[in-house]
């Protein structure tokens, strides 16, 4: 990315992402947030292997995925607790976010840490919800239902919600993702939003 596309995706408040289904992979589109609502220009496209033993993400500037921009990667194999390294697109530190496992039994809960602003802590703003889709994993042949539970996180610091992952009611996955405080890395917000979804159930 250039400095000025650099700079514009700083500027942004509000993303848009949206799942598309591929053959053995998951493809998801990154845009900004145009007028009414609607999605704008393409800020990033990632793409995740599926059944890869040690998960890893990349993010392009554009869906023909010649000029990557940042990605993900996690520390471990098969490890439901570890971390996931963001790096940008020379391989250079960004951050770093990891499920907490344990919490996640009762309310799916993840933690970011951004160098310089410490830690960040994203729970499940719906307690009920939280509880429904985990009674609907077990119900039989649920896995055939092509159908997203709409559910909220919060990402807190200092008693304070620094950005939240919407995720719209539907049969595709479709996120809006509104950052509050402008410290923040943007390509760091959208690797753990696109972890969210990509990393949820494992």
């Amino acid at each position: 990315m250039s400095a000025l596309d650099e700079q514009g995706l700083q500027a942004q408040h509000r993303l848009l992402i949206r799942q598309r289904i591929r053959l053995m992979v998951n493809q998801y589109e990154v845009h900004a947030e145009a007028p009414g609502g609607k999605e704008g220009e393409l800020v990033a496209f990632a793409q995740q292997k599926r059944m890869a033993f040690k998960e890893q993400v990349t993010l392009y500037a554009d869906a023909g995925k010649k000029q990557p921009i940042l990605g993900f990667k996690a520390r471990k194999r098969i490890d439901l607790a570890s971390a996931y390294d963001v790096t940008d697109a020379h391989g250079q530190p960004i951050g770093v976010f990891r499920k907490d496992f344990k919490k996640s039994l009762v309310s799916s809960t993840w933690h970011m840490e951004q160098p310089g602003l410490g830690v960040t802590t994203g729970t499940e703003r719906n307690q009920t919800v939280a509880i429904l889709r985990r009674v609907w994993q077990f119900i039989p042949f649920v896995d055939a239902i092509p159908f997203a539970w709409p559910y909220h996180f919060d990402f807190h610091a200092d008693g304070h919600v620094v950005f939240s992952v919407v995720k719209k009611f539907g049969l595709r996955d479709r996120y809006v993702v509104e950052i509050h405080d402008p410290r923040l890395d943007r390509r760091l917000v959208i690797a753990q939003a696109v972890g969210l979804d990509a990393l949820q159930s494992r």
